[in-house]
């Protein structure tokens, strides 16, 4: 299926008019940034970045394409020449998925001609802004869960591919697991999940309810015991499950009060190995107000499919270096007083100093010389890889060993975060964004 269609109209007008005028086949470059962080975050995760990428590999116009772009007179017939054969043919560079982000960071640059590039705008939007808002969320949400595993279960809570999107984010943000089964399928993410409440009013009885859910699942499952009475749904469950019961879930009440009344009762009732998990529109802030309450897993819904509060990155798109008439090059940059950015072709660095991030160190060049080496900045950890290449994707970035990957590297990134990037609280970003022109 072609993905080509997940645009906005002024992508293919815009083609169509430097069709026109001979501007089209013009070499540029455009970045993808964020000017600042959303709700004071201290620092922001990229994802999304190998489900682009997916995409990517999809973005042509088929027969039912160009049918719809005729039929509605989207573009002329000139544009619509132009695009049966469409593919992306320039390059692609960019921060890992699972990086860590600060305004300025040139997250996503793509290279090619005007033609080439200015398509990508919606699609390449559409995706690292919802998927890095998620993130974003989730690494705080697993920041202050500290070694206690996080399931992400908020599938109802958003439309059904964005709750598939949201559960790889989660996932590469620290994220141990989700309810969703597609994202388990499609990306090789572990998925849990037992029986809801309407299980057990399905029954006569909660014990009976209980003892079916046992011998379906075996006594290492997790039951629900706050449908009718708490402490009576406890003492069932251990009736009937014996002292070696998995665990029991809370998903009501005031969870810290809650959670040491029901830890006390298990172990009264000898069942100290059974684990607690609550639930119960959880957000960073619950998840850190447990932190000394008897909880050994949290499982989180709405929040983070909806960016804890904050659903997109508030990244953009931007044309940033362009070659004039003669064949020189040019740095361009809007220059309105509150959406400024700064042109220019960029190589971007984390500085460190004893392994701990002090800047977001970002390298401009007017022209198109590689400035991403690690001569040219051998204090800090280059940031840019080469994501596709003269139109050539490169896979080790997507499917389920890309989500891997990506988990892999956030966690270890993360590991450079100042202590002071941990906080939840709002503030300035961890650390400054430098630019600095290159010679």
């Amino acid at each position: 299926m072609s993905s080509a269609f997940l645009t906005d109209r002024y992508e293919l007008t815009m083609l169509a008019a430097s069709l026109s005028d001979g501007t089209a086949s013009r070499p540029s470059v455009f970045e993808l940034f964020s000017r600042r962080l959303s709700g004071g975050r201290r620092f922001g995760v990229v994802a999304g970045t190998g489900r682009l990428l997916s995409l990517l590999r999809d973005f042509h116009f088929g027969d039912e394409e160009l049918r719809f772009l005729r039929d509605h007179d989207v573009v002329d017939a000139a544009a619509v020449k132009y695009l049966e054969h469409y593919r992306f043919t320039g390059s692609i560079r960019g921060y890992r998925e699972g990086e860590l982000y600060f305004p300025g960071s040139p997250v996503l640059t793509v290279e090619g001609s005007f033609a080439d590039a200015v398509v990508l705008e919606t699609l390449a939007l559409s995706v690292l802004n919802h998927d890095s808002a998620v993130a974003t969320a989730a690494s705080r949400m697993s920041i202050a869960a500290g070694e206690r595993p996080l399931a992400e279960m908020g599938s109802r809570r958003a439309a059904e591919q964005s709750a598939v999107a949201a559960a790889r984010a989660a996932y590469i943000a620290g994220f141990g697991a989700t309810s969703n089964l597609e994202a388990g399928r499609r990306w090789g993410i572990p998925t849990m999940g037992t029986a809801a409440h309407s299980w057990t009013l399905l029954h006569d009885t909660e014990e009976a309810a209980f003892r079916t859910q046992i011998d379906n699942l075996g006594v290492g499952t997790t039951l629900l015991v706050d449908t009718y009475d708490i402490r009576t749904g406890v003492e069932t469950a251990v009736r009937v499950a014996g002292t070696g019961l998995g665990g029991v879930r809370l998903d009501s009440g005031d969870l810290p009060i809650v959670a040491a009344e029901v830890r006390a009762q298990l172990d009264e009732l000898g069942a100290t190995g059974t684990k607690i998990t609550v639930t119960s529109d959880l957000d960073e802030y619950a998840i850190a107000a447990l932190a000394a309450s008897p909880v050994d897993f949290y499982g989180v819904g709405t929040s983070v499919v909806t960016g804890s509060g904050y659903p997109t990155a508030g990244m953009v798109y931007k044309l940033v270096a362009r070659q004039d008439a003669d064949g020189g090059w040019v740095a361009v940059a809007k220059a309105s007083t509150d959406k400024g950015s700064k042109g220019g072709r960029k190589a971007a660095f984390r500085s460190l100093q004893d392994g701990v991030a002090t800047a977001e160190t970002i390298m401009v060049a007017d022209g198109f010389e590689q400035l991403d080496t690690a001569s040219d900045h051998p204090e800090g950890r280059a940031l840019q890889v080469l994501l596709v290449d003269a139109g050539e994707i490169d896979s080790a970035y997507e499917g389920p060993a890309g989500t891997a990957s990506a988990r892999e590297h956030h966690l270890r990134v993360r590991e450079e975060l100042p202590v002071r990037a941990l906080a939840l609280s709002k503030s300035d970003p961890a650390i400054p964004t430098v630019f600095v022109d290159a010679d």
